[in-house]
Order: C-alpha cells, then sequence, then structure tokens
C-alpha cells in the first residue's frame, strides 16, 4: 500500500510473460482482470473503475514494455482519490514507478510492500555516486601529471595536514589494504607499504572503506577546518610554556620525585579525532587525581545522580584537598578531593559490583578506562602504589573519620577501598592516551577515534560541572574565572582540560606550585584561552582580537563582505546601523574594489548613501578595478538625486580626492605548494579565477560576481 496516497479504487497491475499460438514471446499486462498485450512501447485502453461507495470513474492507462525499468500509467479522472498497489513479477533492480496526474497535480511513487524502499535505494545509489566522484577528485589532487599514478606517501601526508593519523582505527582498513596491494606487488623494492605508488582503480580500491572519512577531513568538515593553522598556535604556545622553569617536584611518593623537571608534553584530541602531540608525550606517568573524575563517571553511570550525591556532596570544600572536614550534611564536599574520591571508590566497591573480589573490580574499572582512551596505553605502577600506601596516613585518616561519620554504604571493607583508591591513582598512562579521554568526555561520552559510546551524556555534564568548580585543588575559582574551562590537574605533573564539543587537551611537566598544579600546565591553559576564544563567557558573536579555529579561515570576513554589500544594494539602513554598530569596517570592498558606497549609489538609494558618507565618514571617492567612482555609477544608472548629493558633499570635503586602497579577498591556490600543505587548499572550491574584463552595466551582475569571486581559486585542481 502507498502511505499518504489517497484512494479512489484499487488498481492491481501485474507483469505477465508467455508465448502466442506462433510461438513468439510476448509481454502483457493485467489490469483488474483484463490482458493487454503490448505490441510496442505502449497499449492503450479505458478502464472503468468503481469506488467504495459504488461511484464509478472511467481511466486512460498507458502500459510500457517491459524493458522499460520505470513502468508509467497515466490516469485521468474528476478528481477522486487513488489507493494503489502494485506487485511484479520480477525482481527489478528500480521499482515500478507511476506518474499519476489528477486535479492538474503530478504525482510520483514507488510500491513499497515488499523490497527495499525506493528512498532507500535512491539514497544508497547517491551516497555510491558521491563515493565515486571523491575517490576520483582525490586520485585527480594528488596524481603525478608524468606517471598518472598517486604516491600514498604524499596522499598520507596530506591526510595527516587534517589531524588524521595513520594509526587512527577510523582508516585501518586503509593501511590494512596497503599492505595487501603491496604484498600482491611481491613487495616491490625501493617502496614501503606506505610510499608504494598506485593507479586509479587500485587507490579506489584501496580507500573506498574509509572514504566518508577521508573526504570529510580534505573537505574540510571536522570542527577544527584549518587544522594546520591552528597546530601552528599551538607549537607557539608550547615553547613558550617550555621556558617557565618555577616549581618543583612532588616528594611525598619517591617514584614522583625521581622525574625530571626538563619533561613537558602536550597532546590534543579533538572530538572529531583530529590529533596533534608534541613533547615528551610518550613518557609514562601515573594518574594520581586525574582519576577521580573518571571513577566518579563510572558510578554515576551506573547508580545515577540521585544515589551517589546521597553519599557526596556537589561544593566546593574551600579547604585543601586532603583535610579532615566534611560538610554541614557530614558527606564529603565534592568527588575531587581525596574523602569523596575514597567514598566514590567505595561505591564502586559495595554498590556498582559488590559480587567482584578486589582484583576483579581494578579490572573493570581499567577496562572502562580504556574504552574511555580508544585503546591507548593504560597500565599500572605497582611501584607507585606500594609506596602511596606506605605514606598514606592522612588518606587512612580521613577512610577513619568517615566511618566514624558513618559516610560509607553498608558492608564497606575500609582496607579494600583504600587499596583500590591507590590502584587508580597507581594506574600509568601518558599524553596520548589522556588527550583521547579528555576528548571524550568533550564528545558527551562518544571515544571520537572508536566511535563508541561510553558514557551517557548527562553523566559528562555532571562530571564536567564538577571538574569546573572543582577541578583544580584550591586554584580551582582562580582557574575558572580565567580559564573558564572544565580541568582536573594531578600531584604527578597532569592538567587535563575540556573544551566542551570542541577538543580534549592534556598537559602534562611533574614541577608543581604550591596548590599541587602543573606550573607549565598552568600557563598553557591561560595562554591558550588568551589566544582562541574558547572561554567558557567568551562572546563568539562579536569582534574581538581573539582567534576562533572552529571557523574557516575565510569565513568571517568574506561573509561579512557580502552581507556589507548586499544591506548596501538593497537600500537596508538598518542592516547597515548594525554591521556599523558591530564594529566592522564599512570601507572593505570585494575583489573588484566595489565599496558599499558603490553599491548603494548605483542603485540610488540616497538614504545609504546619506548613511555611509554622515554617520560612517567613509571615503566619498574610492575607486574600483575599473577607475568608477560612486558618483559615476550614480550617473551611468540616471539616479540623479545621489548625483547632486555627491557632488556636494564632494565639493565640501575638505581634503582632496584621494583614490581609497581597498582590501581584496583572495585564497590561495592548490598549486601554490606542494604536499605536505595546509588543507584549505585540498578543500577548495573549483571556481576559475576572475578575469579581468569590462564590466557588465548591470549593477546587479557586478554584485554577484563580486560575491561568487571571493574564493578564487585553481581550476585545474578540483574540491570535493
Amino acid at each position: 500500500m502507498f502511505k499518504g496516497v489517497p484512494t479512489l479504487a484499487n488498481l492491481n497491475l501485474r507483469l505477465l510473460t508467455g508465448h502466442t499460438a506462433k510461438g513468439r514471446a510476448f509481454s502483457a499486462a493485467l489490469i483488474n482482470g483484463q490482458v493487454l498485450v503490448r505490441r510496442s512501447k505502449a497499449t492503450a485502453t479505458s478502464l472503468d473503475l468503481a469506488d467504495a461507495n459504488g461511484k464509478r470513474s472511467k481511466i486512460d492507462v498507458d502500459v510500457y514494455s517491459e524493458q522499460e525499468l520505470l513502468k508509467r500509467a497515466k490516469f485521468r479522472h474528476s478528481g477522486y482519490e487513488v489507493q494503489q498497489k502494485i506487485a511484479s513479477e520480477k525482481k527489478l533492480r528500480t521499482p515500478p514507478l507511476l506518474n499519476l496526474v489528477f486535479a492538474n497535480r503530478k504525482l510520483s511513487f514507488y510500491d513499497t510492500s515488499s523490497g527495499p524502499k525506493p528512498c532507500e535505494e535512491n539514497a544508497k545509489l547517491h551516497r555510491e555516486q558521491e563515493q565515486r566522484n571523491a575517490e576520483d577528485v582525490l586520485f585527480d589532487m594528488f596524481a603525478s601529471e608524468e606517471t598518472g599514478l598517486i604516491s600514498m606517501g604524499k596522499f598520507l601526508a596530506g591526510l595527516k595536514t587534517t589531524g588524521i593519523r595513520r594509526n587512527d582505527p577510523r582508516v585501518r582498513e586503509l593501511m590494512d589494504n596497503l599492505k595487501k596491494v603491496h604484498k600482491l606487488n611481491n613487495y616491490e623494492t625501493g617502496s614501503s607499504a606506505e610510499t608504494q605508488h598506485l593507479n586509479r582503480e587500485t587507490f579506489k580500491a584501496v580507500v573506498s572503506p574509509n572514504i566518508v572519512l577521508i573526504a570529510k577531513a580534505f573537505r574540510q568538515q571536522f570542527v577544527i577546518p584549518d587544522f594546520s593553522s591552528f597546530v601552528k598556535d599551538i607549537e607557539d604556545i608550547y615553547i613558550r610554556c617550555k621556558s617557565n622553569t618555577e616549581g618543583k617536584l612532588a616528594d611525598y611518593i619517591p617514584q614522583l620525585a625521581r622525574y625530571s623537571p626538563n619533561f613537558w608534553g602536550v597532546s590534543i584530541c579533538t572530538i572529531d579525532g583530529q590529533r596533534f602531540s608534541i613533547g615528551d608525550v610518550e613518557e609514562p606517568f601515573t594518574l594520581q587525581s586525574c582519576s577521580k573524575p573518571l571513577t566518579y563517571a563510572i558510578a554515576l553511570e551506573k547508580l545515577g545522580p540521585k544515589v551517589v550525591h546521597s553519599f557526596v556532596g556537589q561544593e566546593p570544600s574551600g579547604r585543601i584537598f586532603n583535610e579532615l572536614v566534611l560538610d554541614q550534611n557530614k558527606k564529603p564536599h565534592n568527588p575531587m578531593i581525596n574523602a569523596g574520591a575514597i567514598l566514590t571508590c567505595s561505591l564502586m566497591n559495595a554498590l556498582v559490583k559488590p559480587d567482584m573480589t578486589s582484583a576483579e573490580i581494578f579490572d573493570y574499572t581499567m577496562s572502562w578506562f580504556k574504552r574511555l582512551s580508544g585503546g591507548e596505553y593504560i597500565g599500572f605502577n605497582n611501584a607507585v602504589f606500594l609506596s602511596e600506601r606506605e605514606a598514606a596516613d592522612r588518606n587512612y585518616a580521613l577512610g577513619f573519620y568517615m566511618r566514624e561519620n558513618k559516610c560509607f554504604p553498608k558492608r564497606t571493607n575500609l582496607k579494600e577501598v583504600m587499596d583500590y583508591y591507590f590502584q587508580c591513582c597507581a594506574m600509568e598512562t601518558n599524553c596520548e592516551a589522556m588527550s583521547v579521554i579528555a576528548a571524550s568526555l568533550a564528545n558527551g561520552g562518544i571515544c571520537p577515534t572508536t566511535e563508541e559510546k561510553v558514557f551517557r551524556p548527562e553523566v559528562i555534564r555532571d562530571v564536567l560541572s564538577i571538574m569546573h568548580s572543582c577541578g583544580t585543588y584550591d586554584y580551582s575559582g582562580q582557574f575558572a574565572f580565567k580559564v573558564g574551562l572544565p580541568a582536573k590537574s594531578g600531584v604527578s605533573g597532569g592538567m587535563m582540560l575540556v573544551i566542551p564539543n570542541v577538543m580534549g587537551i592534556f598537559a602534562w611537566s611533574p614541577p608543581l606550585d604550591q596548590l599541587g598544579n602543573t606550573v607549565r600546565g598552568l600557563q598553557f591553559c591561560e595562554e591558550l584561552v588568551n589566544t582562541f576564544n574558547f572561554h567558557r563567557y567568551d562572546n563568539l558573536k562579536h569582534l574581538s582580537n581573539k582567534k576562533d579555529p572552529r571557523k574557516h579561515r575565510y569565513e568571517t570576513k568574506g561573509l561579512s563582505i557580502v552581507n556589507l554589500l548586499f544591506s548596501a544594494a538593497s537600500g537596508d539602513v538598518t542592516a547597515l546601523r548594525r554591521h556599523r554598530l558591530s564594529g566592522m569596517d564599512i570601507t572593505l570592498a570585494d575583489y573588484d574594489g566595489r565599496t558599499a558606497l558603490h553599491l548603494a549609489a548605483s542603485e540610488g538609494h540616497l538614504e545609504c548613501v546619506k548613511f555611509l558618507l554622515e554617520q560612517c565618514h567613509v571615503p566619498h571617492n574610492p575607486k574600483d578595478r575599473w577607475g568608477n567612482l560612486p558618483v559615476d555609477e550614480a550617473e551611468n544608472f540616471c539616479h540623479s538625486d545621489v548625483v547632486d548629493f555627491l557632488k556636494r558633499w564632494a565639493e565640501n570635503a575638505k581634503d582632496a580626492p584621494q583614490e581609497c586602497i581597498t582590501e581584496s579577498v583572495t585564497t590561495k591556490t592548490a598549486a601554490d605548494e606542494e604536499l605536505p600543505c595546509n588543507t584549505t587548499e585540498l578543500a577548495s572550491s573549483p571556481l576559475p579565477p576572475a578575469e579581468s574584463e569590462p564590466r557588465s552595466s548591470s549593477p546587479v551582475s557586478s554584485e554577484a560576481g563580486s560575491t561568487a569571486s571571493l574564493a578564487s581559486v585553481d581550476k585545474t585542481k578540483p574540491g570535493l
């Protein structure tokens, strides 16, 4: 049955095949019991149909030949509603299609009674065609003109500039296919699997399983579109922080005191899996307090916030992280201090998995951490665990103090809880793994590299809220004020920073300040929000001296110019006033040198001309690329009132007429550099560069040409 199609009568159309008496094959249609033998492309007939109320209506039917994949039937009637059901004895690739004409409306629909739905089939065909197009464009983009082959080393280098690494789990099929091709070529001498040269068909077969991700990368459709420019800014911040030699190593655990104070590493992972690392990012260290938000998240996921927060609060304590103090409800203040983390561990033991042994609960927790990290390195440092347990008098005191105040759930074994707490702190990892964990928190609990949903979004919301207010010990208030982002620090020198819906960052350097936070990590976070508008309360709408890496390089400026010129051409003084109040440069011009004053004058919008000159104080005599002034535009299109006003303004102007130097907006062509290159070049649209031709007399066409030419790129390198 056809959903949403009105009904008049049932029409049954069935394809029949057979042989005539003379042995010739024939194809016929059975319509309401009448057999119509087809002679050529179509056979015409007339049917009388009755609806449910007995009313009759005559319908003319044209039945087309079986060879056509789309069987058409045309219906003409007096406006009754029609219900249809089509059944085909043959399985056709494309379902039969009927074109109905009634009440001067044409409807096209498919049989959905069985088989794949046409909308799904069409969408699948469209995706396949788009995939083939993307594969061809990628090959043309990187292929050598001399040999007609593509260098996979060059291709993978281009992919890396977008932030996608070769070891990314999402391109595992690509790398496996390269190894298979290399093996089939008998391990071609002089090249490895990642540097071999492939022809078009082989390349398409290799990249086909991961083409969606690859095409998205080169089209700059990730959260950080211009990733290479963002990386350069991060490198500058990293170098500035490296010169900071303040702070001292934690000495209450001997293993922590043995770290070199020169260790300094930063890893970044976006919610789209774009990765960048610099410094000592593979040096292992223990999680320490950076494990607290993760165990808290597991408890929330399994027990829910109501149960968890009946045992532990959500308020900043205002005290040192290991002080013997509870809130007014005789509960630890929050899960980020030692008392709250110990109690969270007791919930894991007594409520989440009460039937598990100590070893099993440890393995269970580590499996959660590994899922969050996308399979990156998560280990265990037994020496640190033993050292912490030996020097844990304060933590044991906190445990006994909470047991005295009946903070723990029933059947809690304090010794097992304390061991479990020390084990979580002694888990070993590196910056690479922690950046993916931070990105999973930024991505609402979904690991960006494996795309596995680990936590519910509500859990992540609560975890980030606690990290924002309590994540950096007694510095939490100042950190929220200066940085404005959720973070968690640890005495091993780690700083986990989460930028919700954008990325996760982990910075590690052992030297600590007096409050137990990594010195270089704090400086990095502060310089990061001073460079980019990542602060939670940065204004994203109005102009600022901060960068927004989430926008395309030319998006803001290009769209601003288009909006400004369109407002002037349409005579919208209100929009011009809004641009002026927002601090926009009203003298901006397109690549033809045409300013808002040119457009307003050519269209005869006197009020806009007055506003631009009197309120915005723009130059009255800027020249476009053809040497035309705004007054010339007004004269060309016979706007005498605008001409008179501009001439009076020029006579009264104190300064002599000078050519206004205007800005032009261009982009770099894909041929300017060789790979590895900026991905802006790879995602450019295949528009031809503007040519210097005589300008059309129509101001509308001139404006359209200005808008379309805001991004001129190389015609020989097609975009995706």
